[in-house]
């Protein structure tokens, strides 16, 4: 459609100057012609084919989608797909700066090079286009047909999104177990730092989380220490495993744990502190049962499978008189075979639907009466039963450091590398569907250094793991910090404002309110801690001051 330096002549230097950011150029001076001839030159050499794995899946699909349509798409049919690009001028360019906070994948891709836009003849007349220049669009018919290059990057999607619904089975348990260990390396897990927990689970039932750590203790991968439990180095093995590895070790070690399925089932409460059942042979009896086959079947069958053939799986004595078991829905002890379903079938049930399902060995679904519950083994776990070779290799996709200082971990990246990023950056919030994202702050690197993890280690690390240079705003953040410190803060205060310079003058002086005044902002205002507001507003009543408040609660 055209070519890059004709493209590049519709920006504003300063979309200039950040597309150069990205790709190390420094486009200093106010010279036009002169920072479109260095990116003009620069771009063209950039392995474009091989720049997607690093974008997010979003942006992939959209570049994706545009080579696929020959380097052209109508704006607004691109719009509707991928988001809009915002137009601005220069000054809002430089007061707002878009490309650090991106309103679409579109934009994403706008800033760094990526995507142009311009009119173009066509037969129905003149129609505005997103376009890649030739030069770029080049590289992927040379690479491959635009159908190739299509499934390629589908292909790529798949493995960085987190699984679906209807994948065969869910296999996010590794995910969270990496997540736990990272925590522990940061927070040894005492409980009173433990209060985002369950924000950094993808799925954070109780139940669970208590199996995963059990297994990870069981598999040496953590151990107690003075200040805490710490990871170990069986941890970091484990952590640079596959994803089936890691599943299959998880997988063995349960079914040996000592970790009782029975004192976890759902409905139940085992009372007393002494418990003689052995949980290995109820899991035993469940996986000689279980059929070795991929198809769907009954789960209420395969327990009354297991009930005509080995009754007494877990009470080898017969006697269904001597435990203390309580049913939580009638608060009443389950005593006696014919409460065998309430128990042994409850049990069995939270076998199938709680760690066989948890652990990525089963998949299971409602009927389509929706009155039972079906399941069928994923093939994992037919290989798993059958003890036959694992595949340990698979695709993993590098990380993604923003310039924003955000780094994204799609799903198939290595779990190490997100360790590692966990162990320099904070975590934020995991949302299903969407990479692990963490973010670099002066906090999170000071603990690093705290950890003998210094500014060089951490560069060399970022640009290891997205295999690309870093942003060099990232950059010359970590450096900065590095050298100087923290240079500001964001804190919450409530605003005290005045009529007159003196009555700041005597809630200062006087010793009722002097402690809960803090910084002046000039001669009629200063700052109050959140939580000294109330305090302030009491004191200053009995001085015989009202404070009027807008102020709710923080």
């Amino acid at each position: 459609m055209r070519s890059l330096e004709q493209a590049l002549q519709d920006h504003e230097l300063i979309v200039l100057r950040v597309i150069g950011e990205w790709w190390d150029l420094d486009l200093t001076g106010a010279d036009k012609a002169a920072c479109i001839r260095m990116l003009a030159v620069t771009l063209p050499q950039l392995d474009l084919p091989q720049e997607m794995n690093y974008l997010l899946p979003g942006e992939a699909a959209a570049l994706a989608e545009l080579v696929a349509a020959a380097g052209r798409i109508p704006v607004a049919a691109f719009n509707r797909e991928h988001g809009e690009v915002r137009l601005m001028g220069p000054a809002r360019l430089e007061r707002e700066e878009p490309w650090l906070d991106p309103a679409s994948p579109a934009e994403m891709l706008w800033y760094r090079g990526f995507l142009y836009r311009g009119f173009d003849e066509t037969a129905e007349g003149l129609i505005e286009f997103y376009y890649l220049p030739d030069e770029l669009l080049a590289q992927f018919s040379q690479a491959a047909p635009a159908k190739i290059v299509k499934e390629t990057v589908v292909s790529y999607l798949e493995a960085v999104a987190a699984p679906s619904k209807t994948e065969a089975a869910v296999t996010d348990a590794v995910d969270d177990l990496t997540a736990l260990l990272a925590l522990a390396q940061r927070t040894a897990l005492q409980p009173d730092r433990l209060d985002r927990l369950n924000q950094l689970l993808l799925n954070p039932n109780t139940d669970r989380r208590s199996l995963l750590v059990n297994l990870a203790r069981d598999m040496g991968m953590l151990r107690e220490m003075d200040a805490g439990v710490r990871p170990t180095r069986a941890a970091v093995s484990w952590l640079k495993e596959s994803r089936e590895v890691q599943l299959r070790a998880l997988a063995d070690a349960w079914s040996s744990s000592s970790w009782n399925d029975l004192c976890h089932t759902p409905g139940l409460r085992c009372e007393g502190e002494n418990w003689g059942n052995d949980p290995v042979l109820a899991r035993t009896a469940l996986l000689d049962a279980i059929p070795r086959s991929s198809d769907w079947f009954r789960l209420d069958d395969l327990i009354a499978y297991v009930k005509e053939t080995d009754p007494d799986f877990q009470r080898p004595d017969g006697n269904y008189d001597t435990w203390y078991v309580r049913d939580l829905a009638s608060d009443t002890y389950l005593t006696g075979f014919e409460n065998w379903e309430r128990v042994e079938g409850q049990l069995l049930q939270f076998l199938v639907q709680g760690p066989l399902t948890w652990l990525g060995m089963v998949e299971t679904a409602a009927s389509e009466n929706g009155h039972d519950v079906l399941y069928c083994l994923a093939p994992r776990a037919l290989a798993w039963l059958a003890n036959e070779e694992l595949a340990k290799e698979e695709i993993r996709v590098p990380v993604v450091m923003q310039a924003d200082a955000t780094l994204m971990v799609p799903f198939n990246a290595g779990r190490y590398e997100r360790f590692q990023a966990a162990r320099v950056s904070q975590a934020e919030p995991v949302i299903a569907g969407v990479p692990f994202r963490y973010r670099l702050t002066p906090r999170s690197l000071a603990e690093a250094r705290e950890e003998g993890i210094m500014p060089d280690r951490i560069l060399h690390f970022l640009e290891e793991a997205s295999g690309r240079p870093i942003p060099a705003s990232v950059r010359r953040a970590i450096t900065r910090w590095g050298e100087r410190g923290v240079e500001a803060r964001l804190e919450a205060a409530v605003i005290l404002r005045v009529r007159d310079a003196a009555i700041l003058d005597t809630l200062r002086t006087n010793p009722k309110t002097r402690d809960l005044v803090d910084e002046s902002l000039g001669e009629l205002a200063a700052t109050v801690r959140p939580q000294n507001w109330q305090k302030l507003c009491q004191a200053a009543a009995q001085l015989g001051l009202l404070l009027d408040s807008d102020v709710e609660s923080f």
